[in-house]
């Protein structure tokens, strides 16, 4: 593994474009695949586009952290793989936030910006592993109840978008009302970094502080409610109150708040 805190700098940003243009070309390609493969069963289409782009996520964090730069620390969501009819729910510092909590998690699905459904690059394997539109709230809402009555899981970043009023901003309704609707749990990640990489206003091209960490641990698991405003502002204050904890002690303390940890 490369020493990235004894790279020169002009070698360190090359090397961290390539690891990024690595990505790149893996969605590039895989869009081109799943392109055809949309014309397979609504069902099989959905279980290969998921699976696929879970394995090329975890090709690419393998890579990431043979080239010494990125580093990710996810092995906490390894139990919540195969768990059917899971919300998970996490706080957003990093563009690389569901690349890492997908390349772990094969079974889920992301709600995603409609613009980025749209691209031609990016769409056709969001739409062949029937990731969801959040441009329509009641279209987002019964097809994430639809997914995980079904068996699916659902990645979702209540923020809306990245951090921006650190540590969390506030949280916008949805997952909660799906949760009531879809009678299942919401599993809290947090999800740590000191790094201000590919956080809101901070550009590809920008060499950040090396090595950039991330790191993902369990948070609580919350049973569904009739009262989703009221759900939602505890799982909030919950994050907040787990993301102003020093990251060793909450490493400690955490291994108790995982998928039996139902309040």
């Amino acid at each position: 593994m490369v020493t990235a805190r004894r790279l020169p700098v002009p070698l360190a940003w090359a090397l961290l474009q390539g690891v990024l243009l690595v990505l790149a070309l893996m969605s590039v390609l895989w869009n081109v695949v799943a392109l055809v493969l949309l014309l397979l069963p609504a069902a099989r289409g959905q279980r290969i586009g998921r699976a696929a782009i879970a394995r090329g996520y975890a090709i690419f964090w393998r890579v990431a952290g043979a080239s010494g730069l990125l580093q990710m620390h996810a092995d906490a969501l390894d139990p919540l793989a195969d768990e059917a009819g899971l919300i998970i729910v996490a706080n957003h510092p990093s563009m690389l936030d569901a690349v890492m909590l997908v390349s772990h998690l094969p079974r889920s699905a992301c709600i995603m910006k409609a613009s980025l459904m749209r691209n031609p690059l990016l769409g056709p394997g969001a739409r062949l592993a029937r990731y969801i539109r959040n441009d329509n709230g009641v279209a987002m809402v019964r097809a994430a109840v639809q997914d995980l009555r079904t068996g699916g899981q659902i990645v979702w970043f209540p923020e809306g978008t990245r951090t921006t009023s650190p540590p969390l901003n506030p949280l916008r309704p949805g997952c909660t009302t799906v949760a009531r609707l879809a009678q299942a749990p919401i599993q809290a990640l947090l999800i740590e970094t000191d790094s201000p990489y590919l956080g809101k206003g901070w550009p590809l091209w920008r060499l950040p502080p090396l090595p950039i960490v991330f790191r993902v641990r369990l948070g609580r698991r919350f049973a569904p409610a009739d009262d989703a405003a009221a759900l939602l502002a505890e799982i909030e204050a919950h994050l907040r109150m787990e993301l102003r904890r020093p990251v060793a002690s909450a490493k400690g303390e955490s291994q108790g708040l995982g998928p039996k940890a139902v309040q």
